[in-house]
Formats: structure tokens, C-alpha cells, sequence
């Protein structure tokens, strides 16, 4: 211990051994830091003041913990282009993280009164409906639901995600004419936090798309980012949606 250290609590003492490893790089972003139960051994502490370190980290944005696995030093918050439609694959690559998706539904249904006012179309026309949840490096980042206009996109379902994003294909058959962005902060529902790993009252952004191809509403989409991952950008030039 420092003489610096010596006049700090020790949790706080806790939090400044793990910032210095990682201001010094010997943690880098993604490195798994000690449990709490591992500092409270390495510090002589109770596991509560090792979690308050970890928790005060976590608030900071210097750690991200996720549940039943670990806590992990963070990655500086990428930027989400905003008004840009891009494959999310395209944009963890450009962070230089490695993309891979869950899927969550795949299939034709009914739509309800709600998505076919979204959609221009009548109230139990049939749509795709697929959700995905995706990763960088395993870790959840965005969580992806999509109604799909199948005169737009009628082999849809018929495509292979796991070799591309749903947003690849979608950008590939059909030129988008114009598309419609609305964004707000919210707190997700249980099972989107449970999907997206995230804790109980943390912040989400949600950025609700539509788009139009061939003169029709091609997609609705909901997207959903924790908060604590992501700022957001846009930037709009002439002659691009």
C-alpha cells in the first residue's frame, strides 16, 4: 500500500488499485477484474465494502458487471450512428469488437392493431416478426425487434443469420426511399433486461425506425441499447436517409 492509499477507506483504497491497473493498461477493456470475494481476501476486507468498490466502479462507467458471470473492465462507449442505417455487425467491427447474435423469435404472424398502424396495413395482415439479441464478445449490446412487411421482404425467413444481420439482408434487397426515427430513454421491460443482461432500473435507449421501400412501410423497428454501453450520434448529409 502507498502512503497515498493509507488515508482512504478501504473500499476506496479498492477502487484506486483497480483504476491504476487500468489507467496503466496492465487491465485492459474486456479483462475480468477480481471478484468480490477475491479483493475482500486481497484487502483483508468484507465482501460489502469489496461490492461497494465494485458498484462505485460500475456507476462510474470504469467496470460493467454482468450477472452470474463477472465483472470486466469497460470499453469506452462507442457511438451509435443515429440517423445512419448500418448492420450493428458493421458497427462493433468498427470498435473493434466481435459481433455475434441470438435469436430470440423467427416467424410469420398476425399483426395487431398497433404494428399495422405503424405499418400502413390492416390489423391481422401477416408480417415477419423476428427478435435478436446482439453481442460483442458475448456481451449484450442491442436488443433488435423487427416487423417485416413480407411484399417488401418475402424470403425473409427463409435466410441464414448466423452468416449475416437481418439489417445486411434488408439493406440488400431493398433500397430504403425514407425512414423515420424516434428516440427516448426508458426503462425496459423484465425480460428485455433479462435478454440484454442488465440490472433492474438501469436506463435504456430506444430508437423506434420505420422505412419505406417500393412506396411501402418496409420495417418497423424497436432497438433497444443500455444506456451505460452507448452514446448516440447522427450526423446528416445531402442526398443520404
Amino acid at each position: 500500500m502507498s502512503s497515498f492509499e493509507k488515508g482512504f477507506a478501504i473500499y476506496e483504497r479498492i477502487k484506486i488499485s483497480i483504476r491504476e491497473k487500468i489507467d496503466s493498461g496492465i487491465l485492459k477493456p474486456g479483462d475480468r477484474i477480481l471478484s468480490e470475494v477475491e479483493l475482500a481476501n486481497l484487502f483483508n476486507a468484507s465482501r460489502m465494502t469489496a461490492n461497494r468498490a465494485l458498484k462505485e466502479l460500475t456507476a462510474e462507467g470504469r467496470i460493467i458487471r454482468i450477472q452470474g458471470v463477472g465483472s470486466f473492465v469497460a470499453k469506452s462507449k462507442p457511438e451509435v450512428a443515429l440517423l445512419e442505417i448500418k448492420s450493428i455487425a458493421e458497427e462493433i467491427a468498427k470498435w473493434g469488437g466481435v459481433h455475434s447474435s441470438d435469436m430470440i423469435l423467427f416467424k410469420e404472424e398476425s399483426v395487431s392493431k398497433n404494428i399495422a398502424g405503424k405499418m400502413d396495413i390492416n390489423a391481422g395482415d401477416r408480417v415477419f416478426h423476428s427478435i435478436f439479441v446482439h453481442k460483442d464478445e458475448d456481451i449484450p449490446v442491442q436488443y433488435s425487434e423487427r416487423f417485416i412487411n413480407p411484399r417488401v421482404a418475402p424470403k425473409y425467413l427463409e435466410q441464414d443469420f448466423t452468416k449475416m444481420t437481418p439489417s445486411e439482408y434488408l439493406l440488400e434487397i431493398a433500397a430504403i426511399q425514407e425512414s423515420e426515427h424516434t428516440i427516448e430513454a426508458i426503462i425496459p421491460k423484465k425480460a428485455i433486461q433479462k435478454l440484454l443482461q442488465i440490472k433492474h432500473g438501469e436506463p435504456c435507449i430506444s430508437l423506434k425506425r420505420r422505412t419505406w421501400s417500393f412506396d411501402l412501410v418496409a420495417t418497423y423497428s424497436i432497438l433497444i441499447y443500455p444506456g451505460s454501453k452507448y452514446k448516440l450520434s447522427g450526423k446528416i448529409r445531402r442526398g443520404k436517409i
